[in-house]
């Protein structure tokens, strides 16, 4: 029962500091931020993929599937908003006025 309540307390220190941490990123560095997490969220994918390998019950295959589904679609969404962000940089063409 005590190892419940230290991952809990490790868990809300986590997300306590993460939270204060990202809220102190400036707006320029939000971009390269979100680059740096869907390389994070490949990890956990990684880790889903090796949790599902090791289930031995239908529970455990349950919820490592939802895992590598979950885990599959944030990083795959992280990259799609990245390269809209990326593309709001590019210079558009073919506007009046814009020097080539």
């Amino acid at each position: 029962m005590i190892d419940g309540f230290l991952a809990l307390y490790i868990f809300m220190l986590a997300a306590f500091t993460g939270h204060e941490i990202i809220a102190r990123v400036p707006v320029i560095l939000h971009t390269p931020l979100m680059s740096g997490s869907n390389f994070v969220h490949g990890i956990v994918l990684v880790g889903a993929m090796i949790a599902l390998g090791h289930a031995t019950t239908p529970l455990e295959a349950g919820l490592g599937f939802l895992a590598v589904l979950l885990g599959a679609g944030n990083a795959a969404g992280g990259y799609v908003v990245t390269e809209r962000m990326l593309e709001m940089f590019k210079p558009s063409a073919g506007k009046p006025g814009d020097k080539a």
